[in-house]
């Protein structure tokens, strides 16, 4: 894919509307630097190239086309997706090799898939049989075999087979089926905890070798402990989503700065009912209820000291009892979300902004893709 091509696909996601300065925008609303966002692709794809990774970002973070162009085009090999919807969505725009991470069930979603699997490389994960023999079915008379990985559970007990030797026999399952091929092993493994996963995959993978099974991917992920994955030796290709935007949970966790986070919500302060109690038109329908150890919805820069306590559907309960600078209705703030993944499936657009300006508004188009 040419760089021009690239960055005309880039202009044809942004729609122009008029506002060129941020205070202009109406309220609430999502709003994305694309400097900051494509410092943070650079940085990390740097990394991964330095190390030895192959890159595979997770769209669930963004779902915006022109974001996935961007990371593919810094030197990303594909982009990861969780369901067959998000997937063909980017298959839409063009995206040229996509895995989707989920057991995937059911006669419409595996007829969607086989459709899927004609128009770009892709590649699945399970970790029963059950799964397996539906994905067979499916594709037993195929053009070409669906790459599957056996997702393999690490630790954080989420899906995944339980053990290594497991894993070695779902590849079996997987190799002896018709339409599919075994591709490797996919895991996510707990936060803090990314060498022990990898020591798990190391042994799987030595399983599968010694039954005759090569293991051409072993695929691991997480923002977290992205600037570690260095240190795993069997893990191929690294798979992270919220590194793109960043967000106040990764701030807190050392991962990032407050001035390396992308994404933002822009609200309004409708009420002032006292001096230390102020009201913002940012409720549960755009701020995430995740808290993830965190005090409060978010953080505000401006007002570090300002805790957002409590959300309704639509109100934002702002506590100024520990705040020096008090905002004044009709004041606009800048809110850092706890999970900047959630906020994008908040919202039919987000606006692009480089610095304080504003360049248009970019169409959130695999947003509410959830079969």
């Amino acid at each position: 894919m040419q760089g021009d091509d690239v960055l005309a696909r880039l202009d044809k996601y942004i729609n122009q509307t008029g506002i060129k300065l941020i205070e202009e925008i109406d309220t609430p609303a999502v709003v994305v630097d694309l400097d900051i966002t494509e410092a943070n692709i650079r940085r990390f794809q740097d990394y991964c190239d330095r190390n030895g990774l192959h890159l595979r970002p997770h769209i669930k973070t963004h779902k915006i086309p022109a974001i996935a162009f961007a990371q593919v085009k810094a030197g990303a090999v594909g982009i990861n997706c969780q369901k067959v919807s998000e997937a063909e969505v980017m298959a839409d725009a063009g995206i040229a090799d996509i895995l989707i991470t989920y057991n995937i069930l059911g006669a419409e979603k595996l007829a969607r898939l086989r459709r899927l699997a004609e128009r770009c490389t892709l590649s699945v994960t399970a970790d029963n049989a059950h799964t397996v023999e539906g994905l067979a079915d499916t594709m037993k008379d195929a053009d070409r075999a669906l790459r599957v990985l056996v997702e393999c559970d690490t630790g954080a007990k989420r899906c995944g087979v339980q053990t290594p030797e497991a894993a070695r026999d779902l590849a079996k399952i997987i190799a002896a089926a018709e339409g599919l091929s075994f591709h490797g092993l996919m895991t996510y493994p707990p936060a803090g905890h990314n060498t022990e996963a990898d020591d798990w995959l190391a042994r799987a993978k030595t399983l599968c070798e010694e039954s005759g099974l090569a293991c051409p991917v072993i695929t691991s992920g997480g923002t977290p402990d992205m600037w570690r994955a260095e240190n795993l030796s069997s893990v191929t290709e690294y798979r992270v989503g919220t590194y793109v935007y960043n967000d106040r949970s990764l701030i807190a966790k050392g991962v990032c700065t407050a001035a390396e986070c992308a994404l933002s919500v822009l609200a309004t302060v409708v009420s002032r009912p006292t001096a230390d109690h102020a009201v913002l038109d940012a409720g549960s329908k755009t701020l995430t209820s995740d808290l993830l150890g965190l005090e409060g919805f978010g953080l505000i820069p401006a007002l570090p000291d300002a805790t957002i306590s409590a959300l309704n559907e639509e109100h934002g309960y702002l506590d100024l009892s520990r705040s020096v600078a008090k905002p004044e209705v009709g004041d606009k703030v800048r809110i850092i979300p706890n999970h900047a993944c959630v906020i994008s499936n908040l919202f039919d657009r987000v606006h692009a902004v480089r610095g304080t300006e504003v360049l248009g508004t970019m169409d959130v188009s695999a947003r509410g893709c959830s079969q």
